[in-house]
């Protein structure tokens, strides 16, 4: 790391290790900003799309259709950004196999990890606030059983790590976070930054922590995972929005050399304002397609009430048309368990299902069958930026 690359002493300090190598120390939050027009413009429009996302999934009329296919589809691109290949079907299909059937090293089971994090972490807030046992918790939760997992899981980094290209070296690295006591530290002030009373806009704040969780990196693995989760638990936390629907991930893979770019330039020249209205912009592009994904199944829906009306029991055959819609791939001992219907039902529902052209069996087996809506899929694979 070349201190010379870092000339924003107000946003923290290199220090040189008793080892030889530099090493970065962010300051603690928050910065001292200059609010420019366009950042005020930037925080504007994502507070406005924001709060419409929250009021309009607030009076959604089929919420079960929301959550659970938004998280994975979050999933599947964070995990992107960190190198896996894993797809949203492939995810959707391992979740509807017998898992231990799987590998347990591959980019799917990763993936799978982090839509457990983050059902652990909303169910968590119920009863522990956002805090750094919190945060061991999710990275516990997310390198379980994965590349990675033998890197202390749970616990913050006892040694030093870095950044950079392939092959580089503690001394060639792009970043080196600060050594262990002066994360710990900082840690300390982070969390701290999390529960203080501010006049910092709720968004801004949520950008600022971002950052300062990536620049402190405190686990050996797995920082860019768990600091994109706590964006979901932050908003959920605040009662911004109370739903995981903002699909952050999707802009930052889409745009990741600039959201490396833009984090990295608030440590070596102090650049907030860049960073910030890089964020701001993420969350009005991605609420903005939130709301149009959300009339889009909200539309498909409405489209299969007949299909619902025609059924003696319509009732329940719109339970299992909403179950579709948040587990488009899956099995019949999936659909009964979550409907809480018997499995014989189960199946019968299923194949009125695919009777109508709604579902199709896509393995080709006698038994363990998986089946898949593959309209409602297309319409929650489909990314657009």
């Amino acid at each position: 790391m070349d201190p010379n690359d870092f000339r924003a002493p107000e946003t923290g300090q290199v220090v040189k290790t008793q080892k030889g190598y530099f090493a970065f120390i962010p300051a603690p939050l928050p910065p001292d900003l200059d609010w420019s027009l366009p950042l005020v413009s930037a925080l504007s429009d994502a507070e406005r799309d924001l709060s419409r996302l929250a009021t309009i999934a607030g009076a959604f009329p089929f919420p079960r259709l929301l959550t659970q296919p938004f998280m994975r589809r979050e999933a599947v691109l964070s995990s992107r950004i960190e190198g896996t290949r894993a797809t949203l079907a492939e995810l959707y299909t391992y979740e509807s196999a017998q898992l231990s059937f799987i590998e347990s090293g591959t980019d799917v089971r990763e993936v799978h990890n982090y839509v457990t994090a983050l059902d652990y972490g909303l169910e968590r807030l119920k009863t522990l606030p956002i805090s750094l046992r919190l945060i061991r918790e999710l990275h516990e939760k997310l390198m379980q059983d994965v590349r990675g997992g033998n890197l202390t899981p749970g616990e913050f980094r006892r040694t030093q790590n870095w950044i950079g290209p392939a092959g580089s070296t503690i001394m060639t690295a792009t970043y080196v976070p600060p050594p262990v006591d002066e994360m710990h530290l900082g840690l300390g002030d982070l969390e701290n930054f999390i529960h203080a009373r501010t006049e910092v806009p709720a968004l801004a704040r949520a950008a600022m922590i971002h950052y300062q969780f990536e620049a402190l990196h405190p686990f050996l693995d797995g920082n860019g995972r768990v600091g994109r989760l706590l964006m979901a638990l932050l908003f959920a936390g605040w009662n911004i929005l109370p739903q995981p629907l903002l699909n952050l991930s999707v802009y930052f893979e889409r745009y990741r050399q600039e959201y490396y770019d833009r984090l990295l330039a608030v440590s070596q020249r102090g650049d907030w304002d860049a960073w910030l209205r890089f964020f701001m912009r993420g969350v009005s592009i991605q609420a903005q397609d939130s709301l149009m994904r959300m009339d889009h199944l909200e539309s498909m829906r409405s489209k299969y009430q007949p299909l619902v009306d025609a059924q003696k029991n319509s009732e329940r055959m719109a339970t299992v048309v909403d179950f579709l819609f948040g587990r488009p791939i899956f099995n019949a001992k999936q659909l009964a368990e979550s409907v809480n219907m018997p499995f014989k039902t189960a199946r019968q529902y299923i194949e009125k299902l695919v009777q109508a052209g709604v579902l199709r069996e896509i393995t080709g087996n006698a038994r363990n069958q998986i089946y898949r809506a593959d309209e409602v899929f297309s319409a929650l694979d489909h990314i657009q930026v």
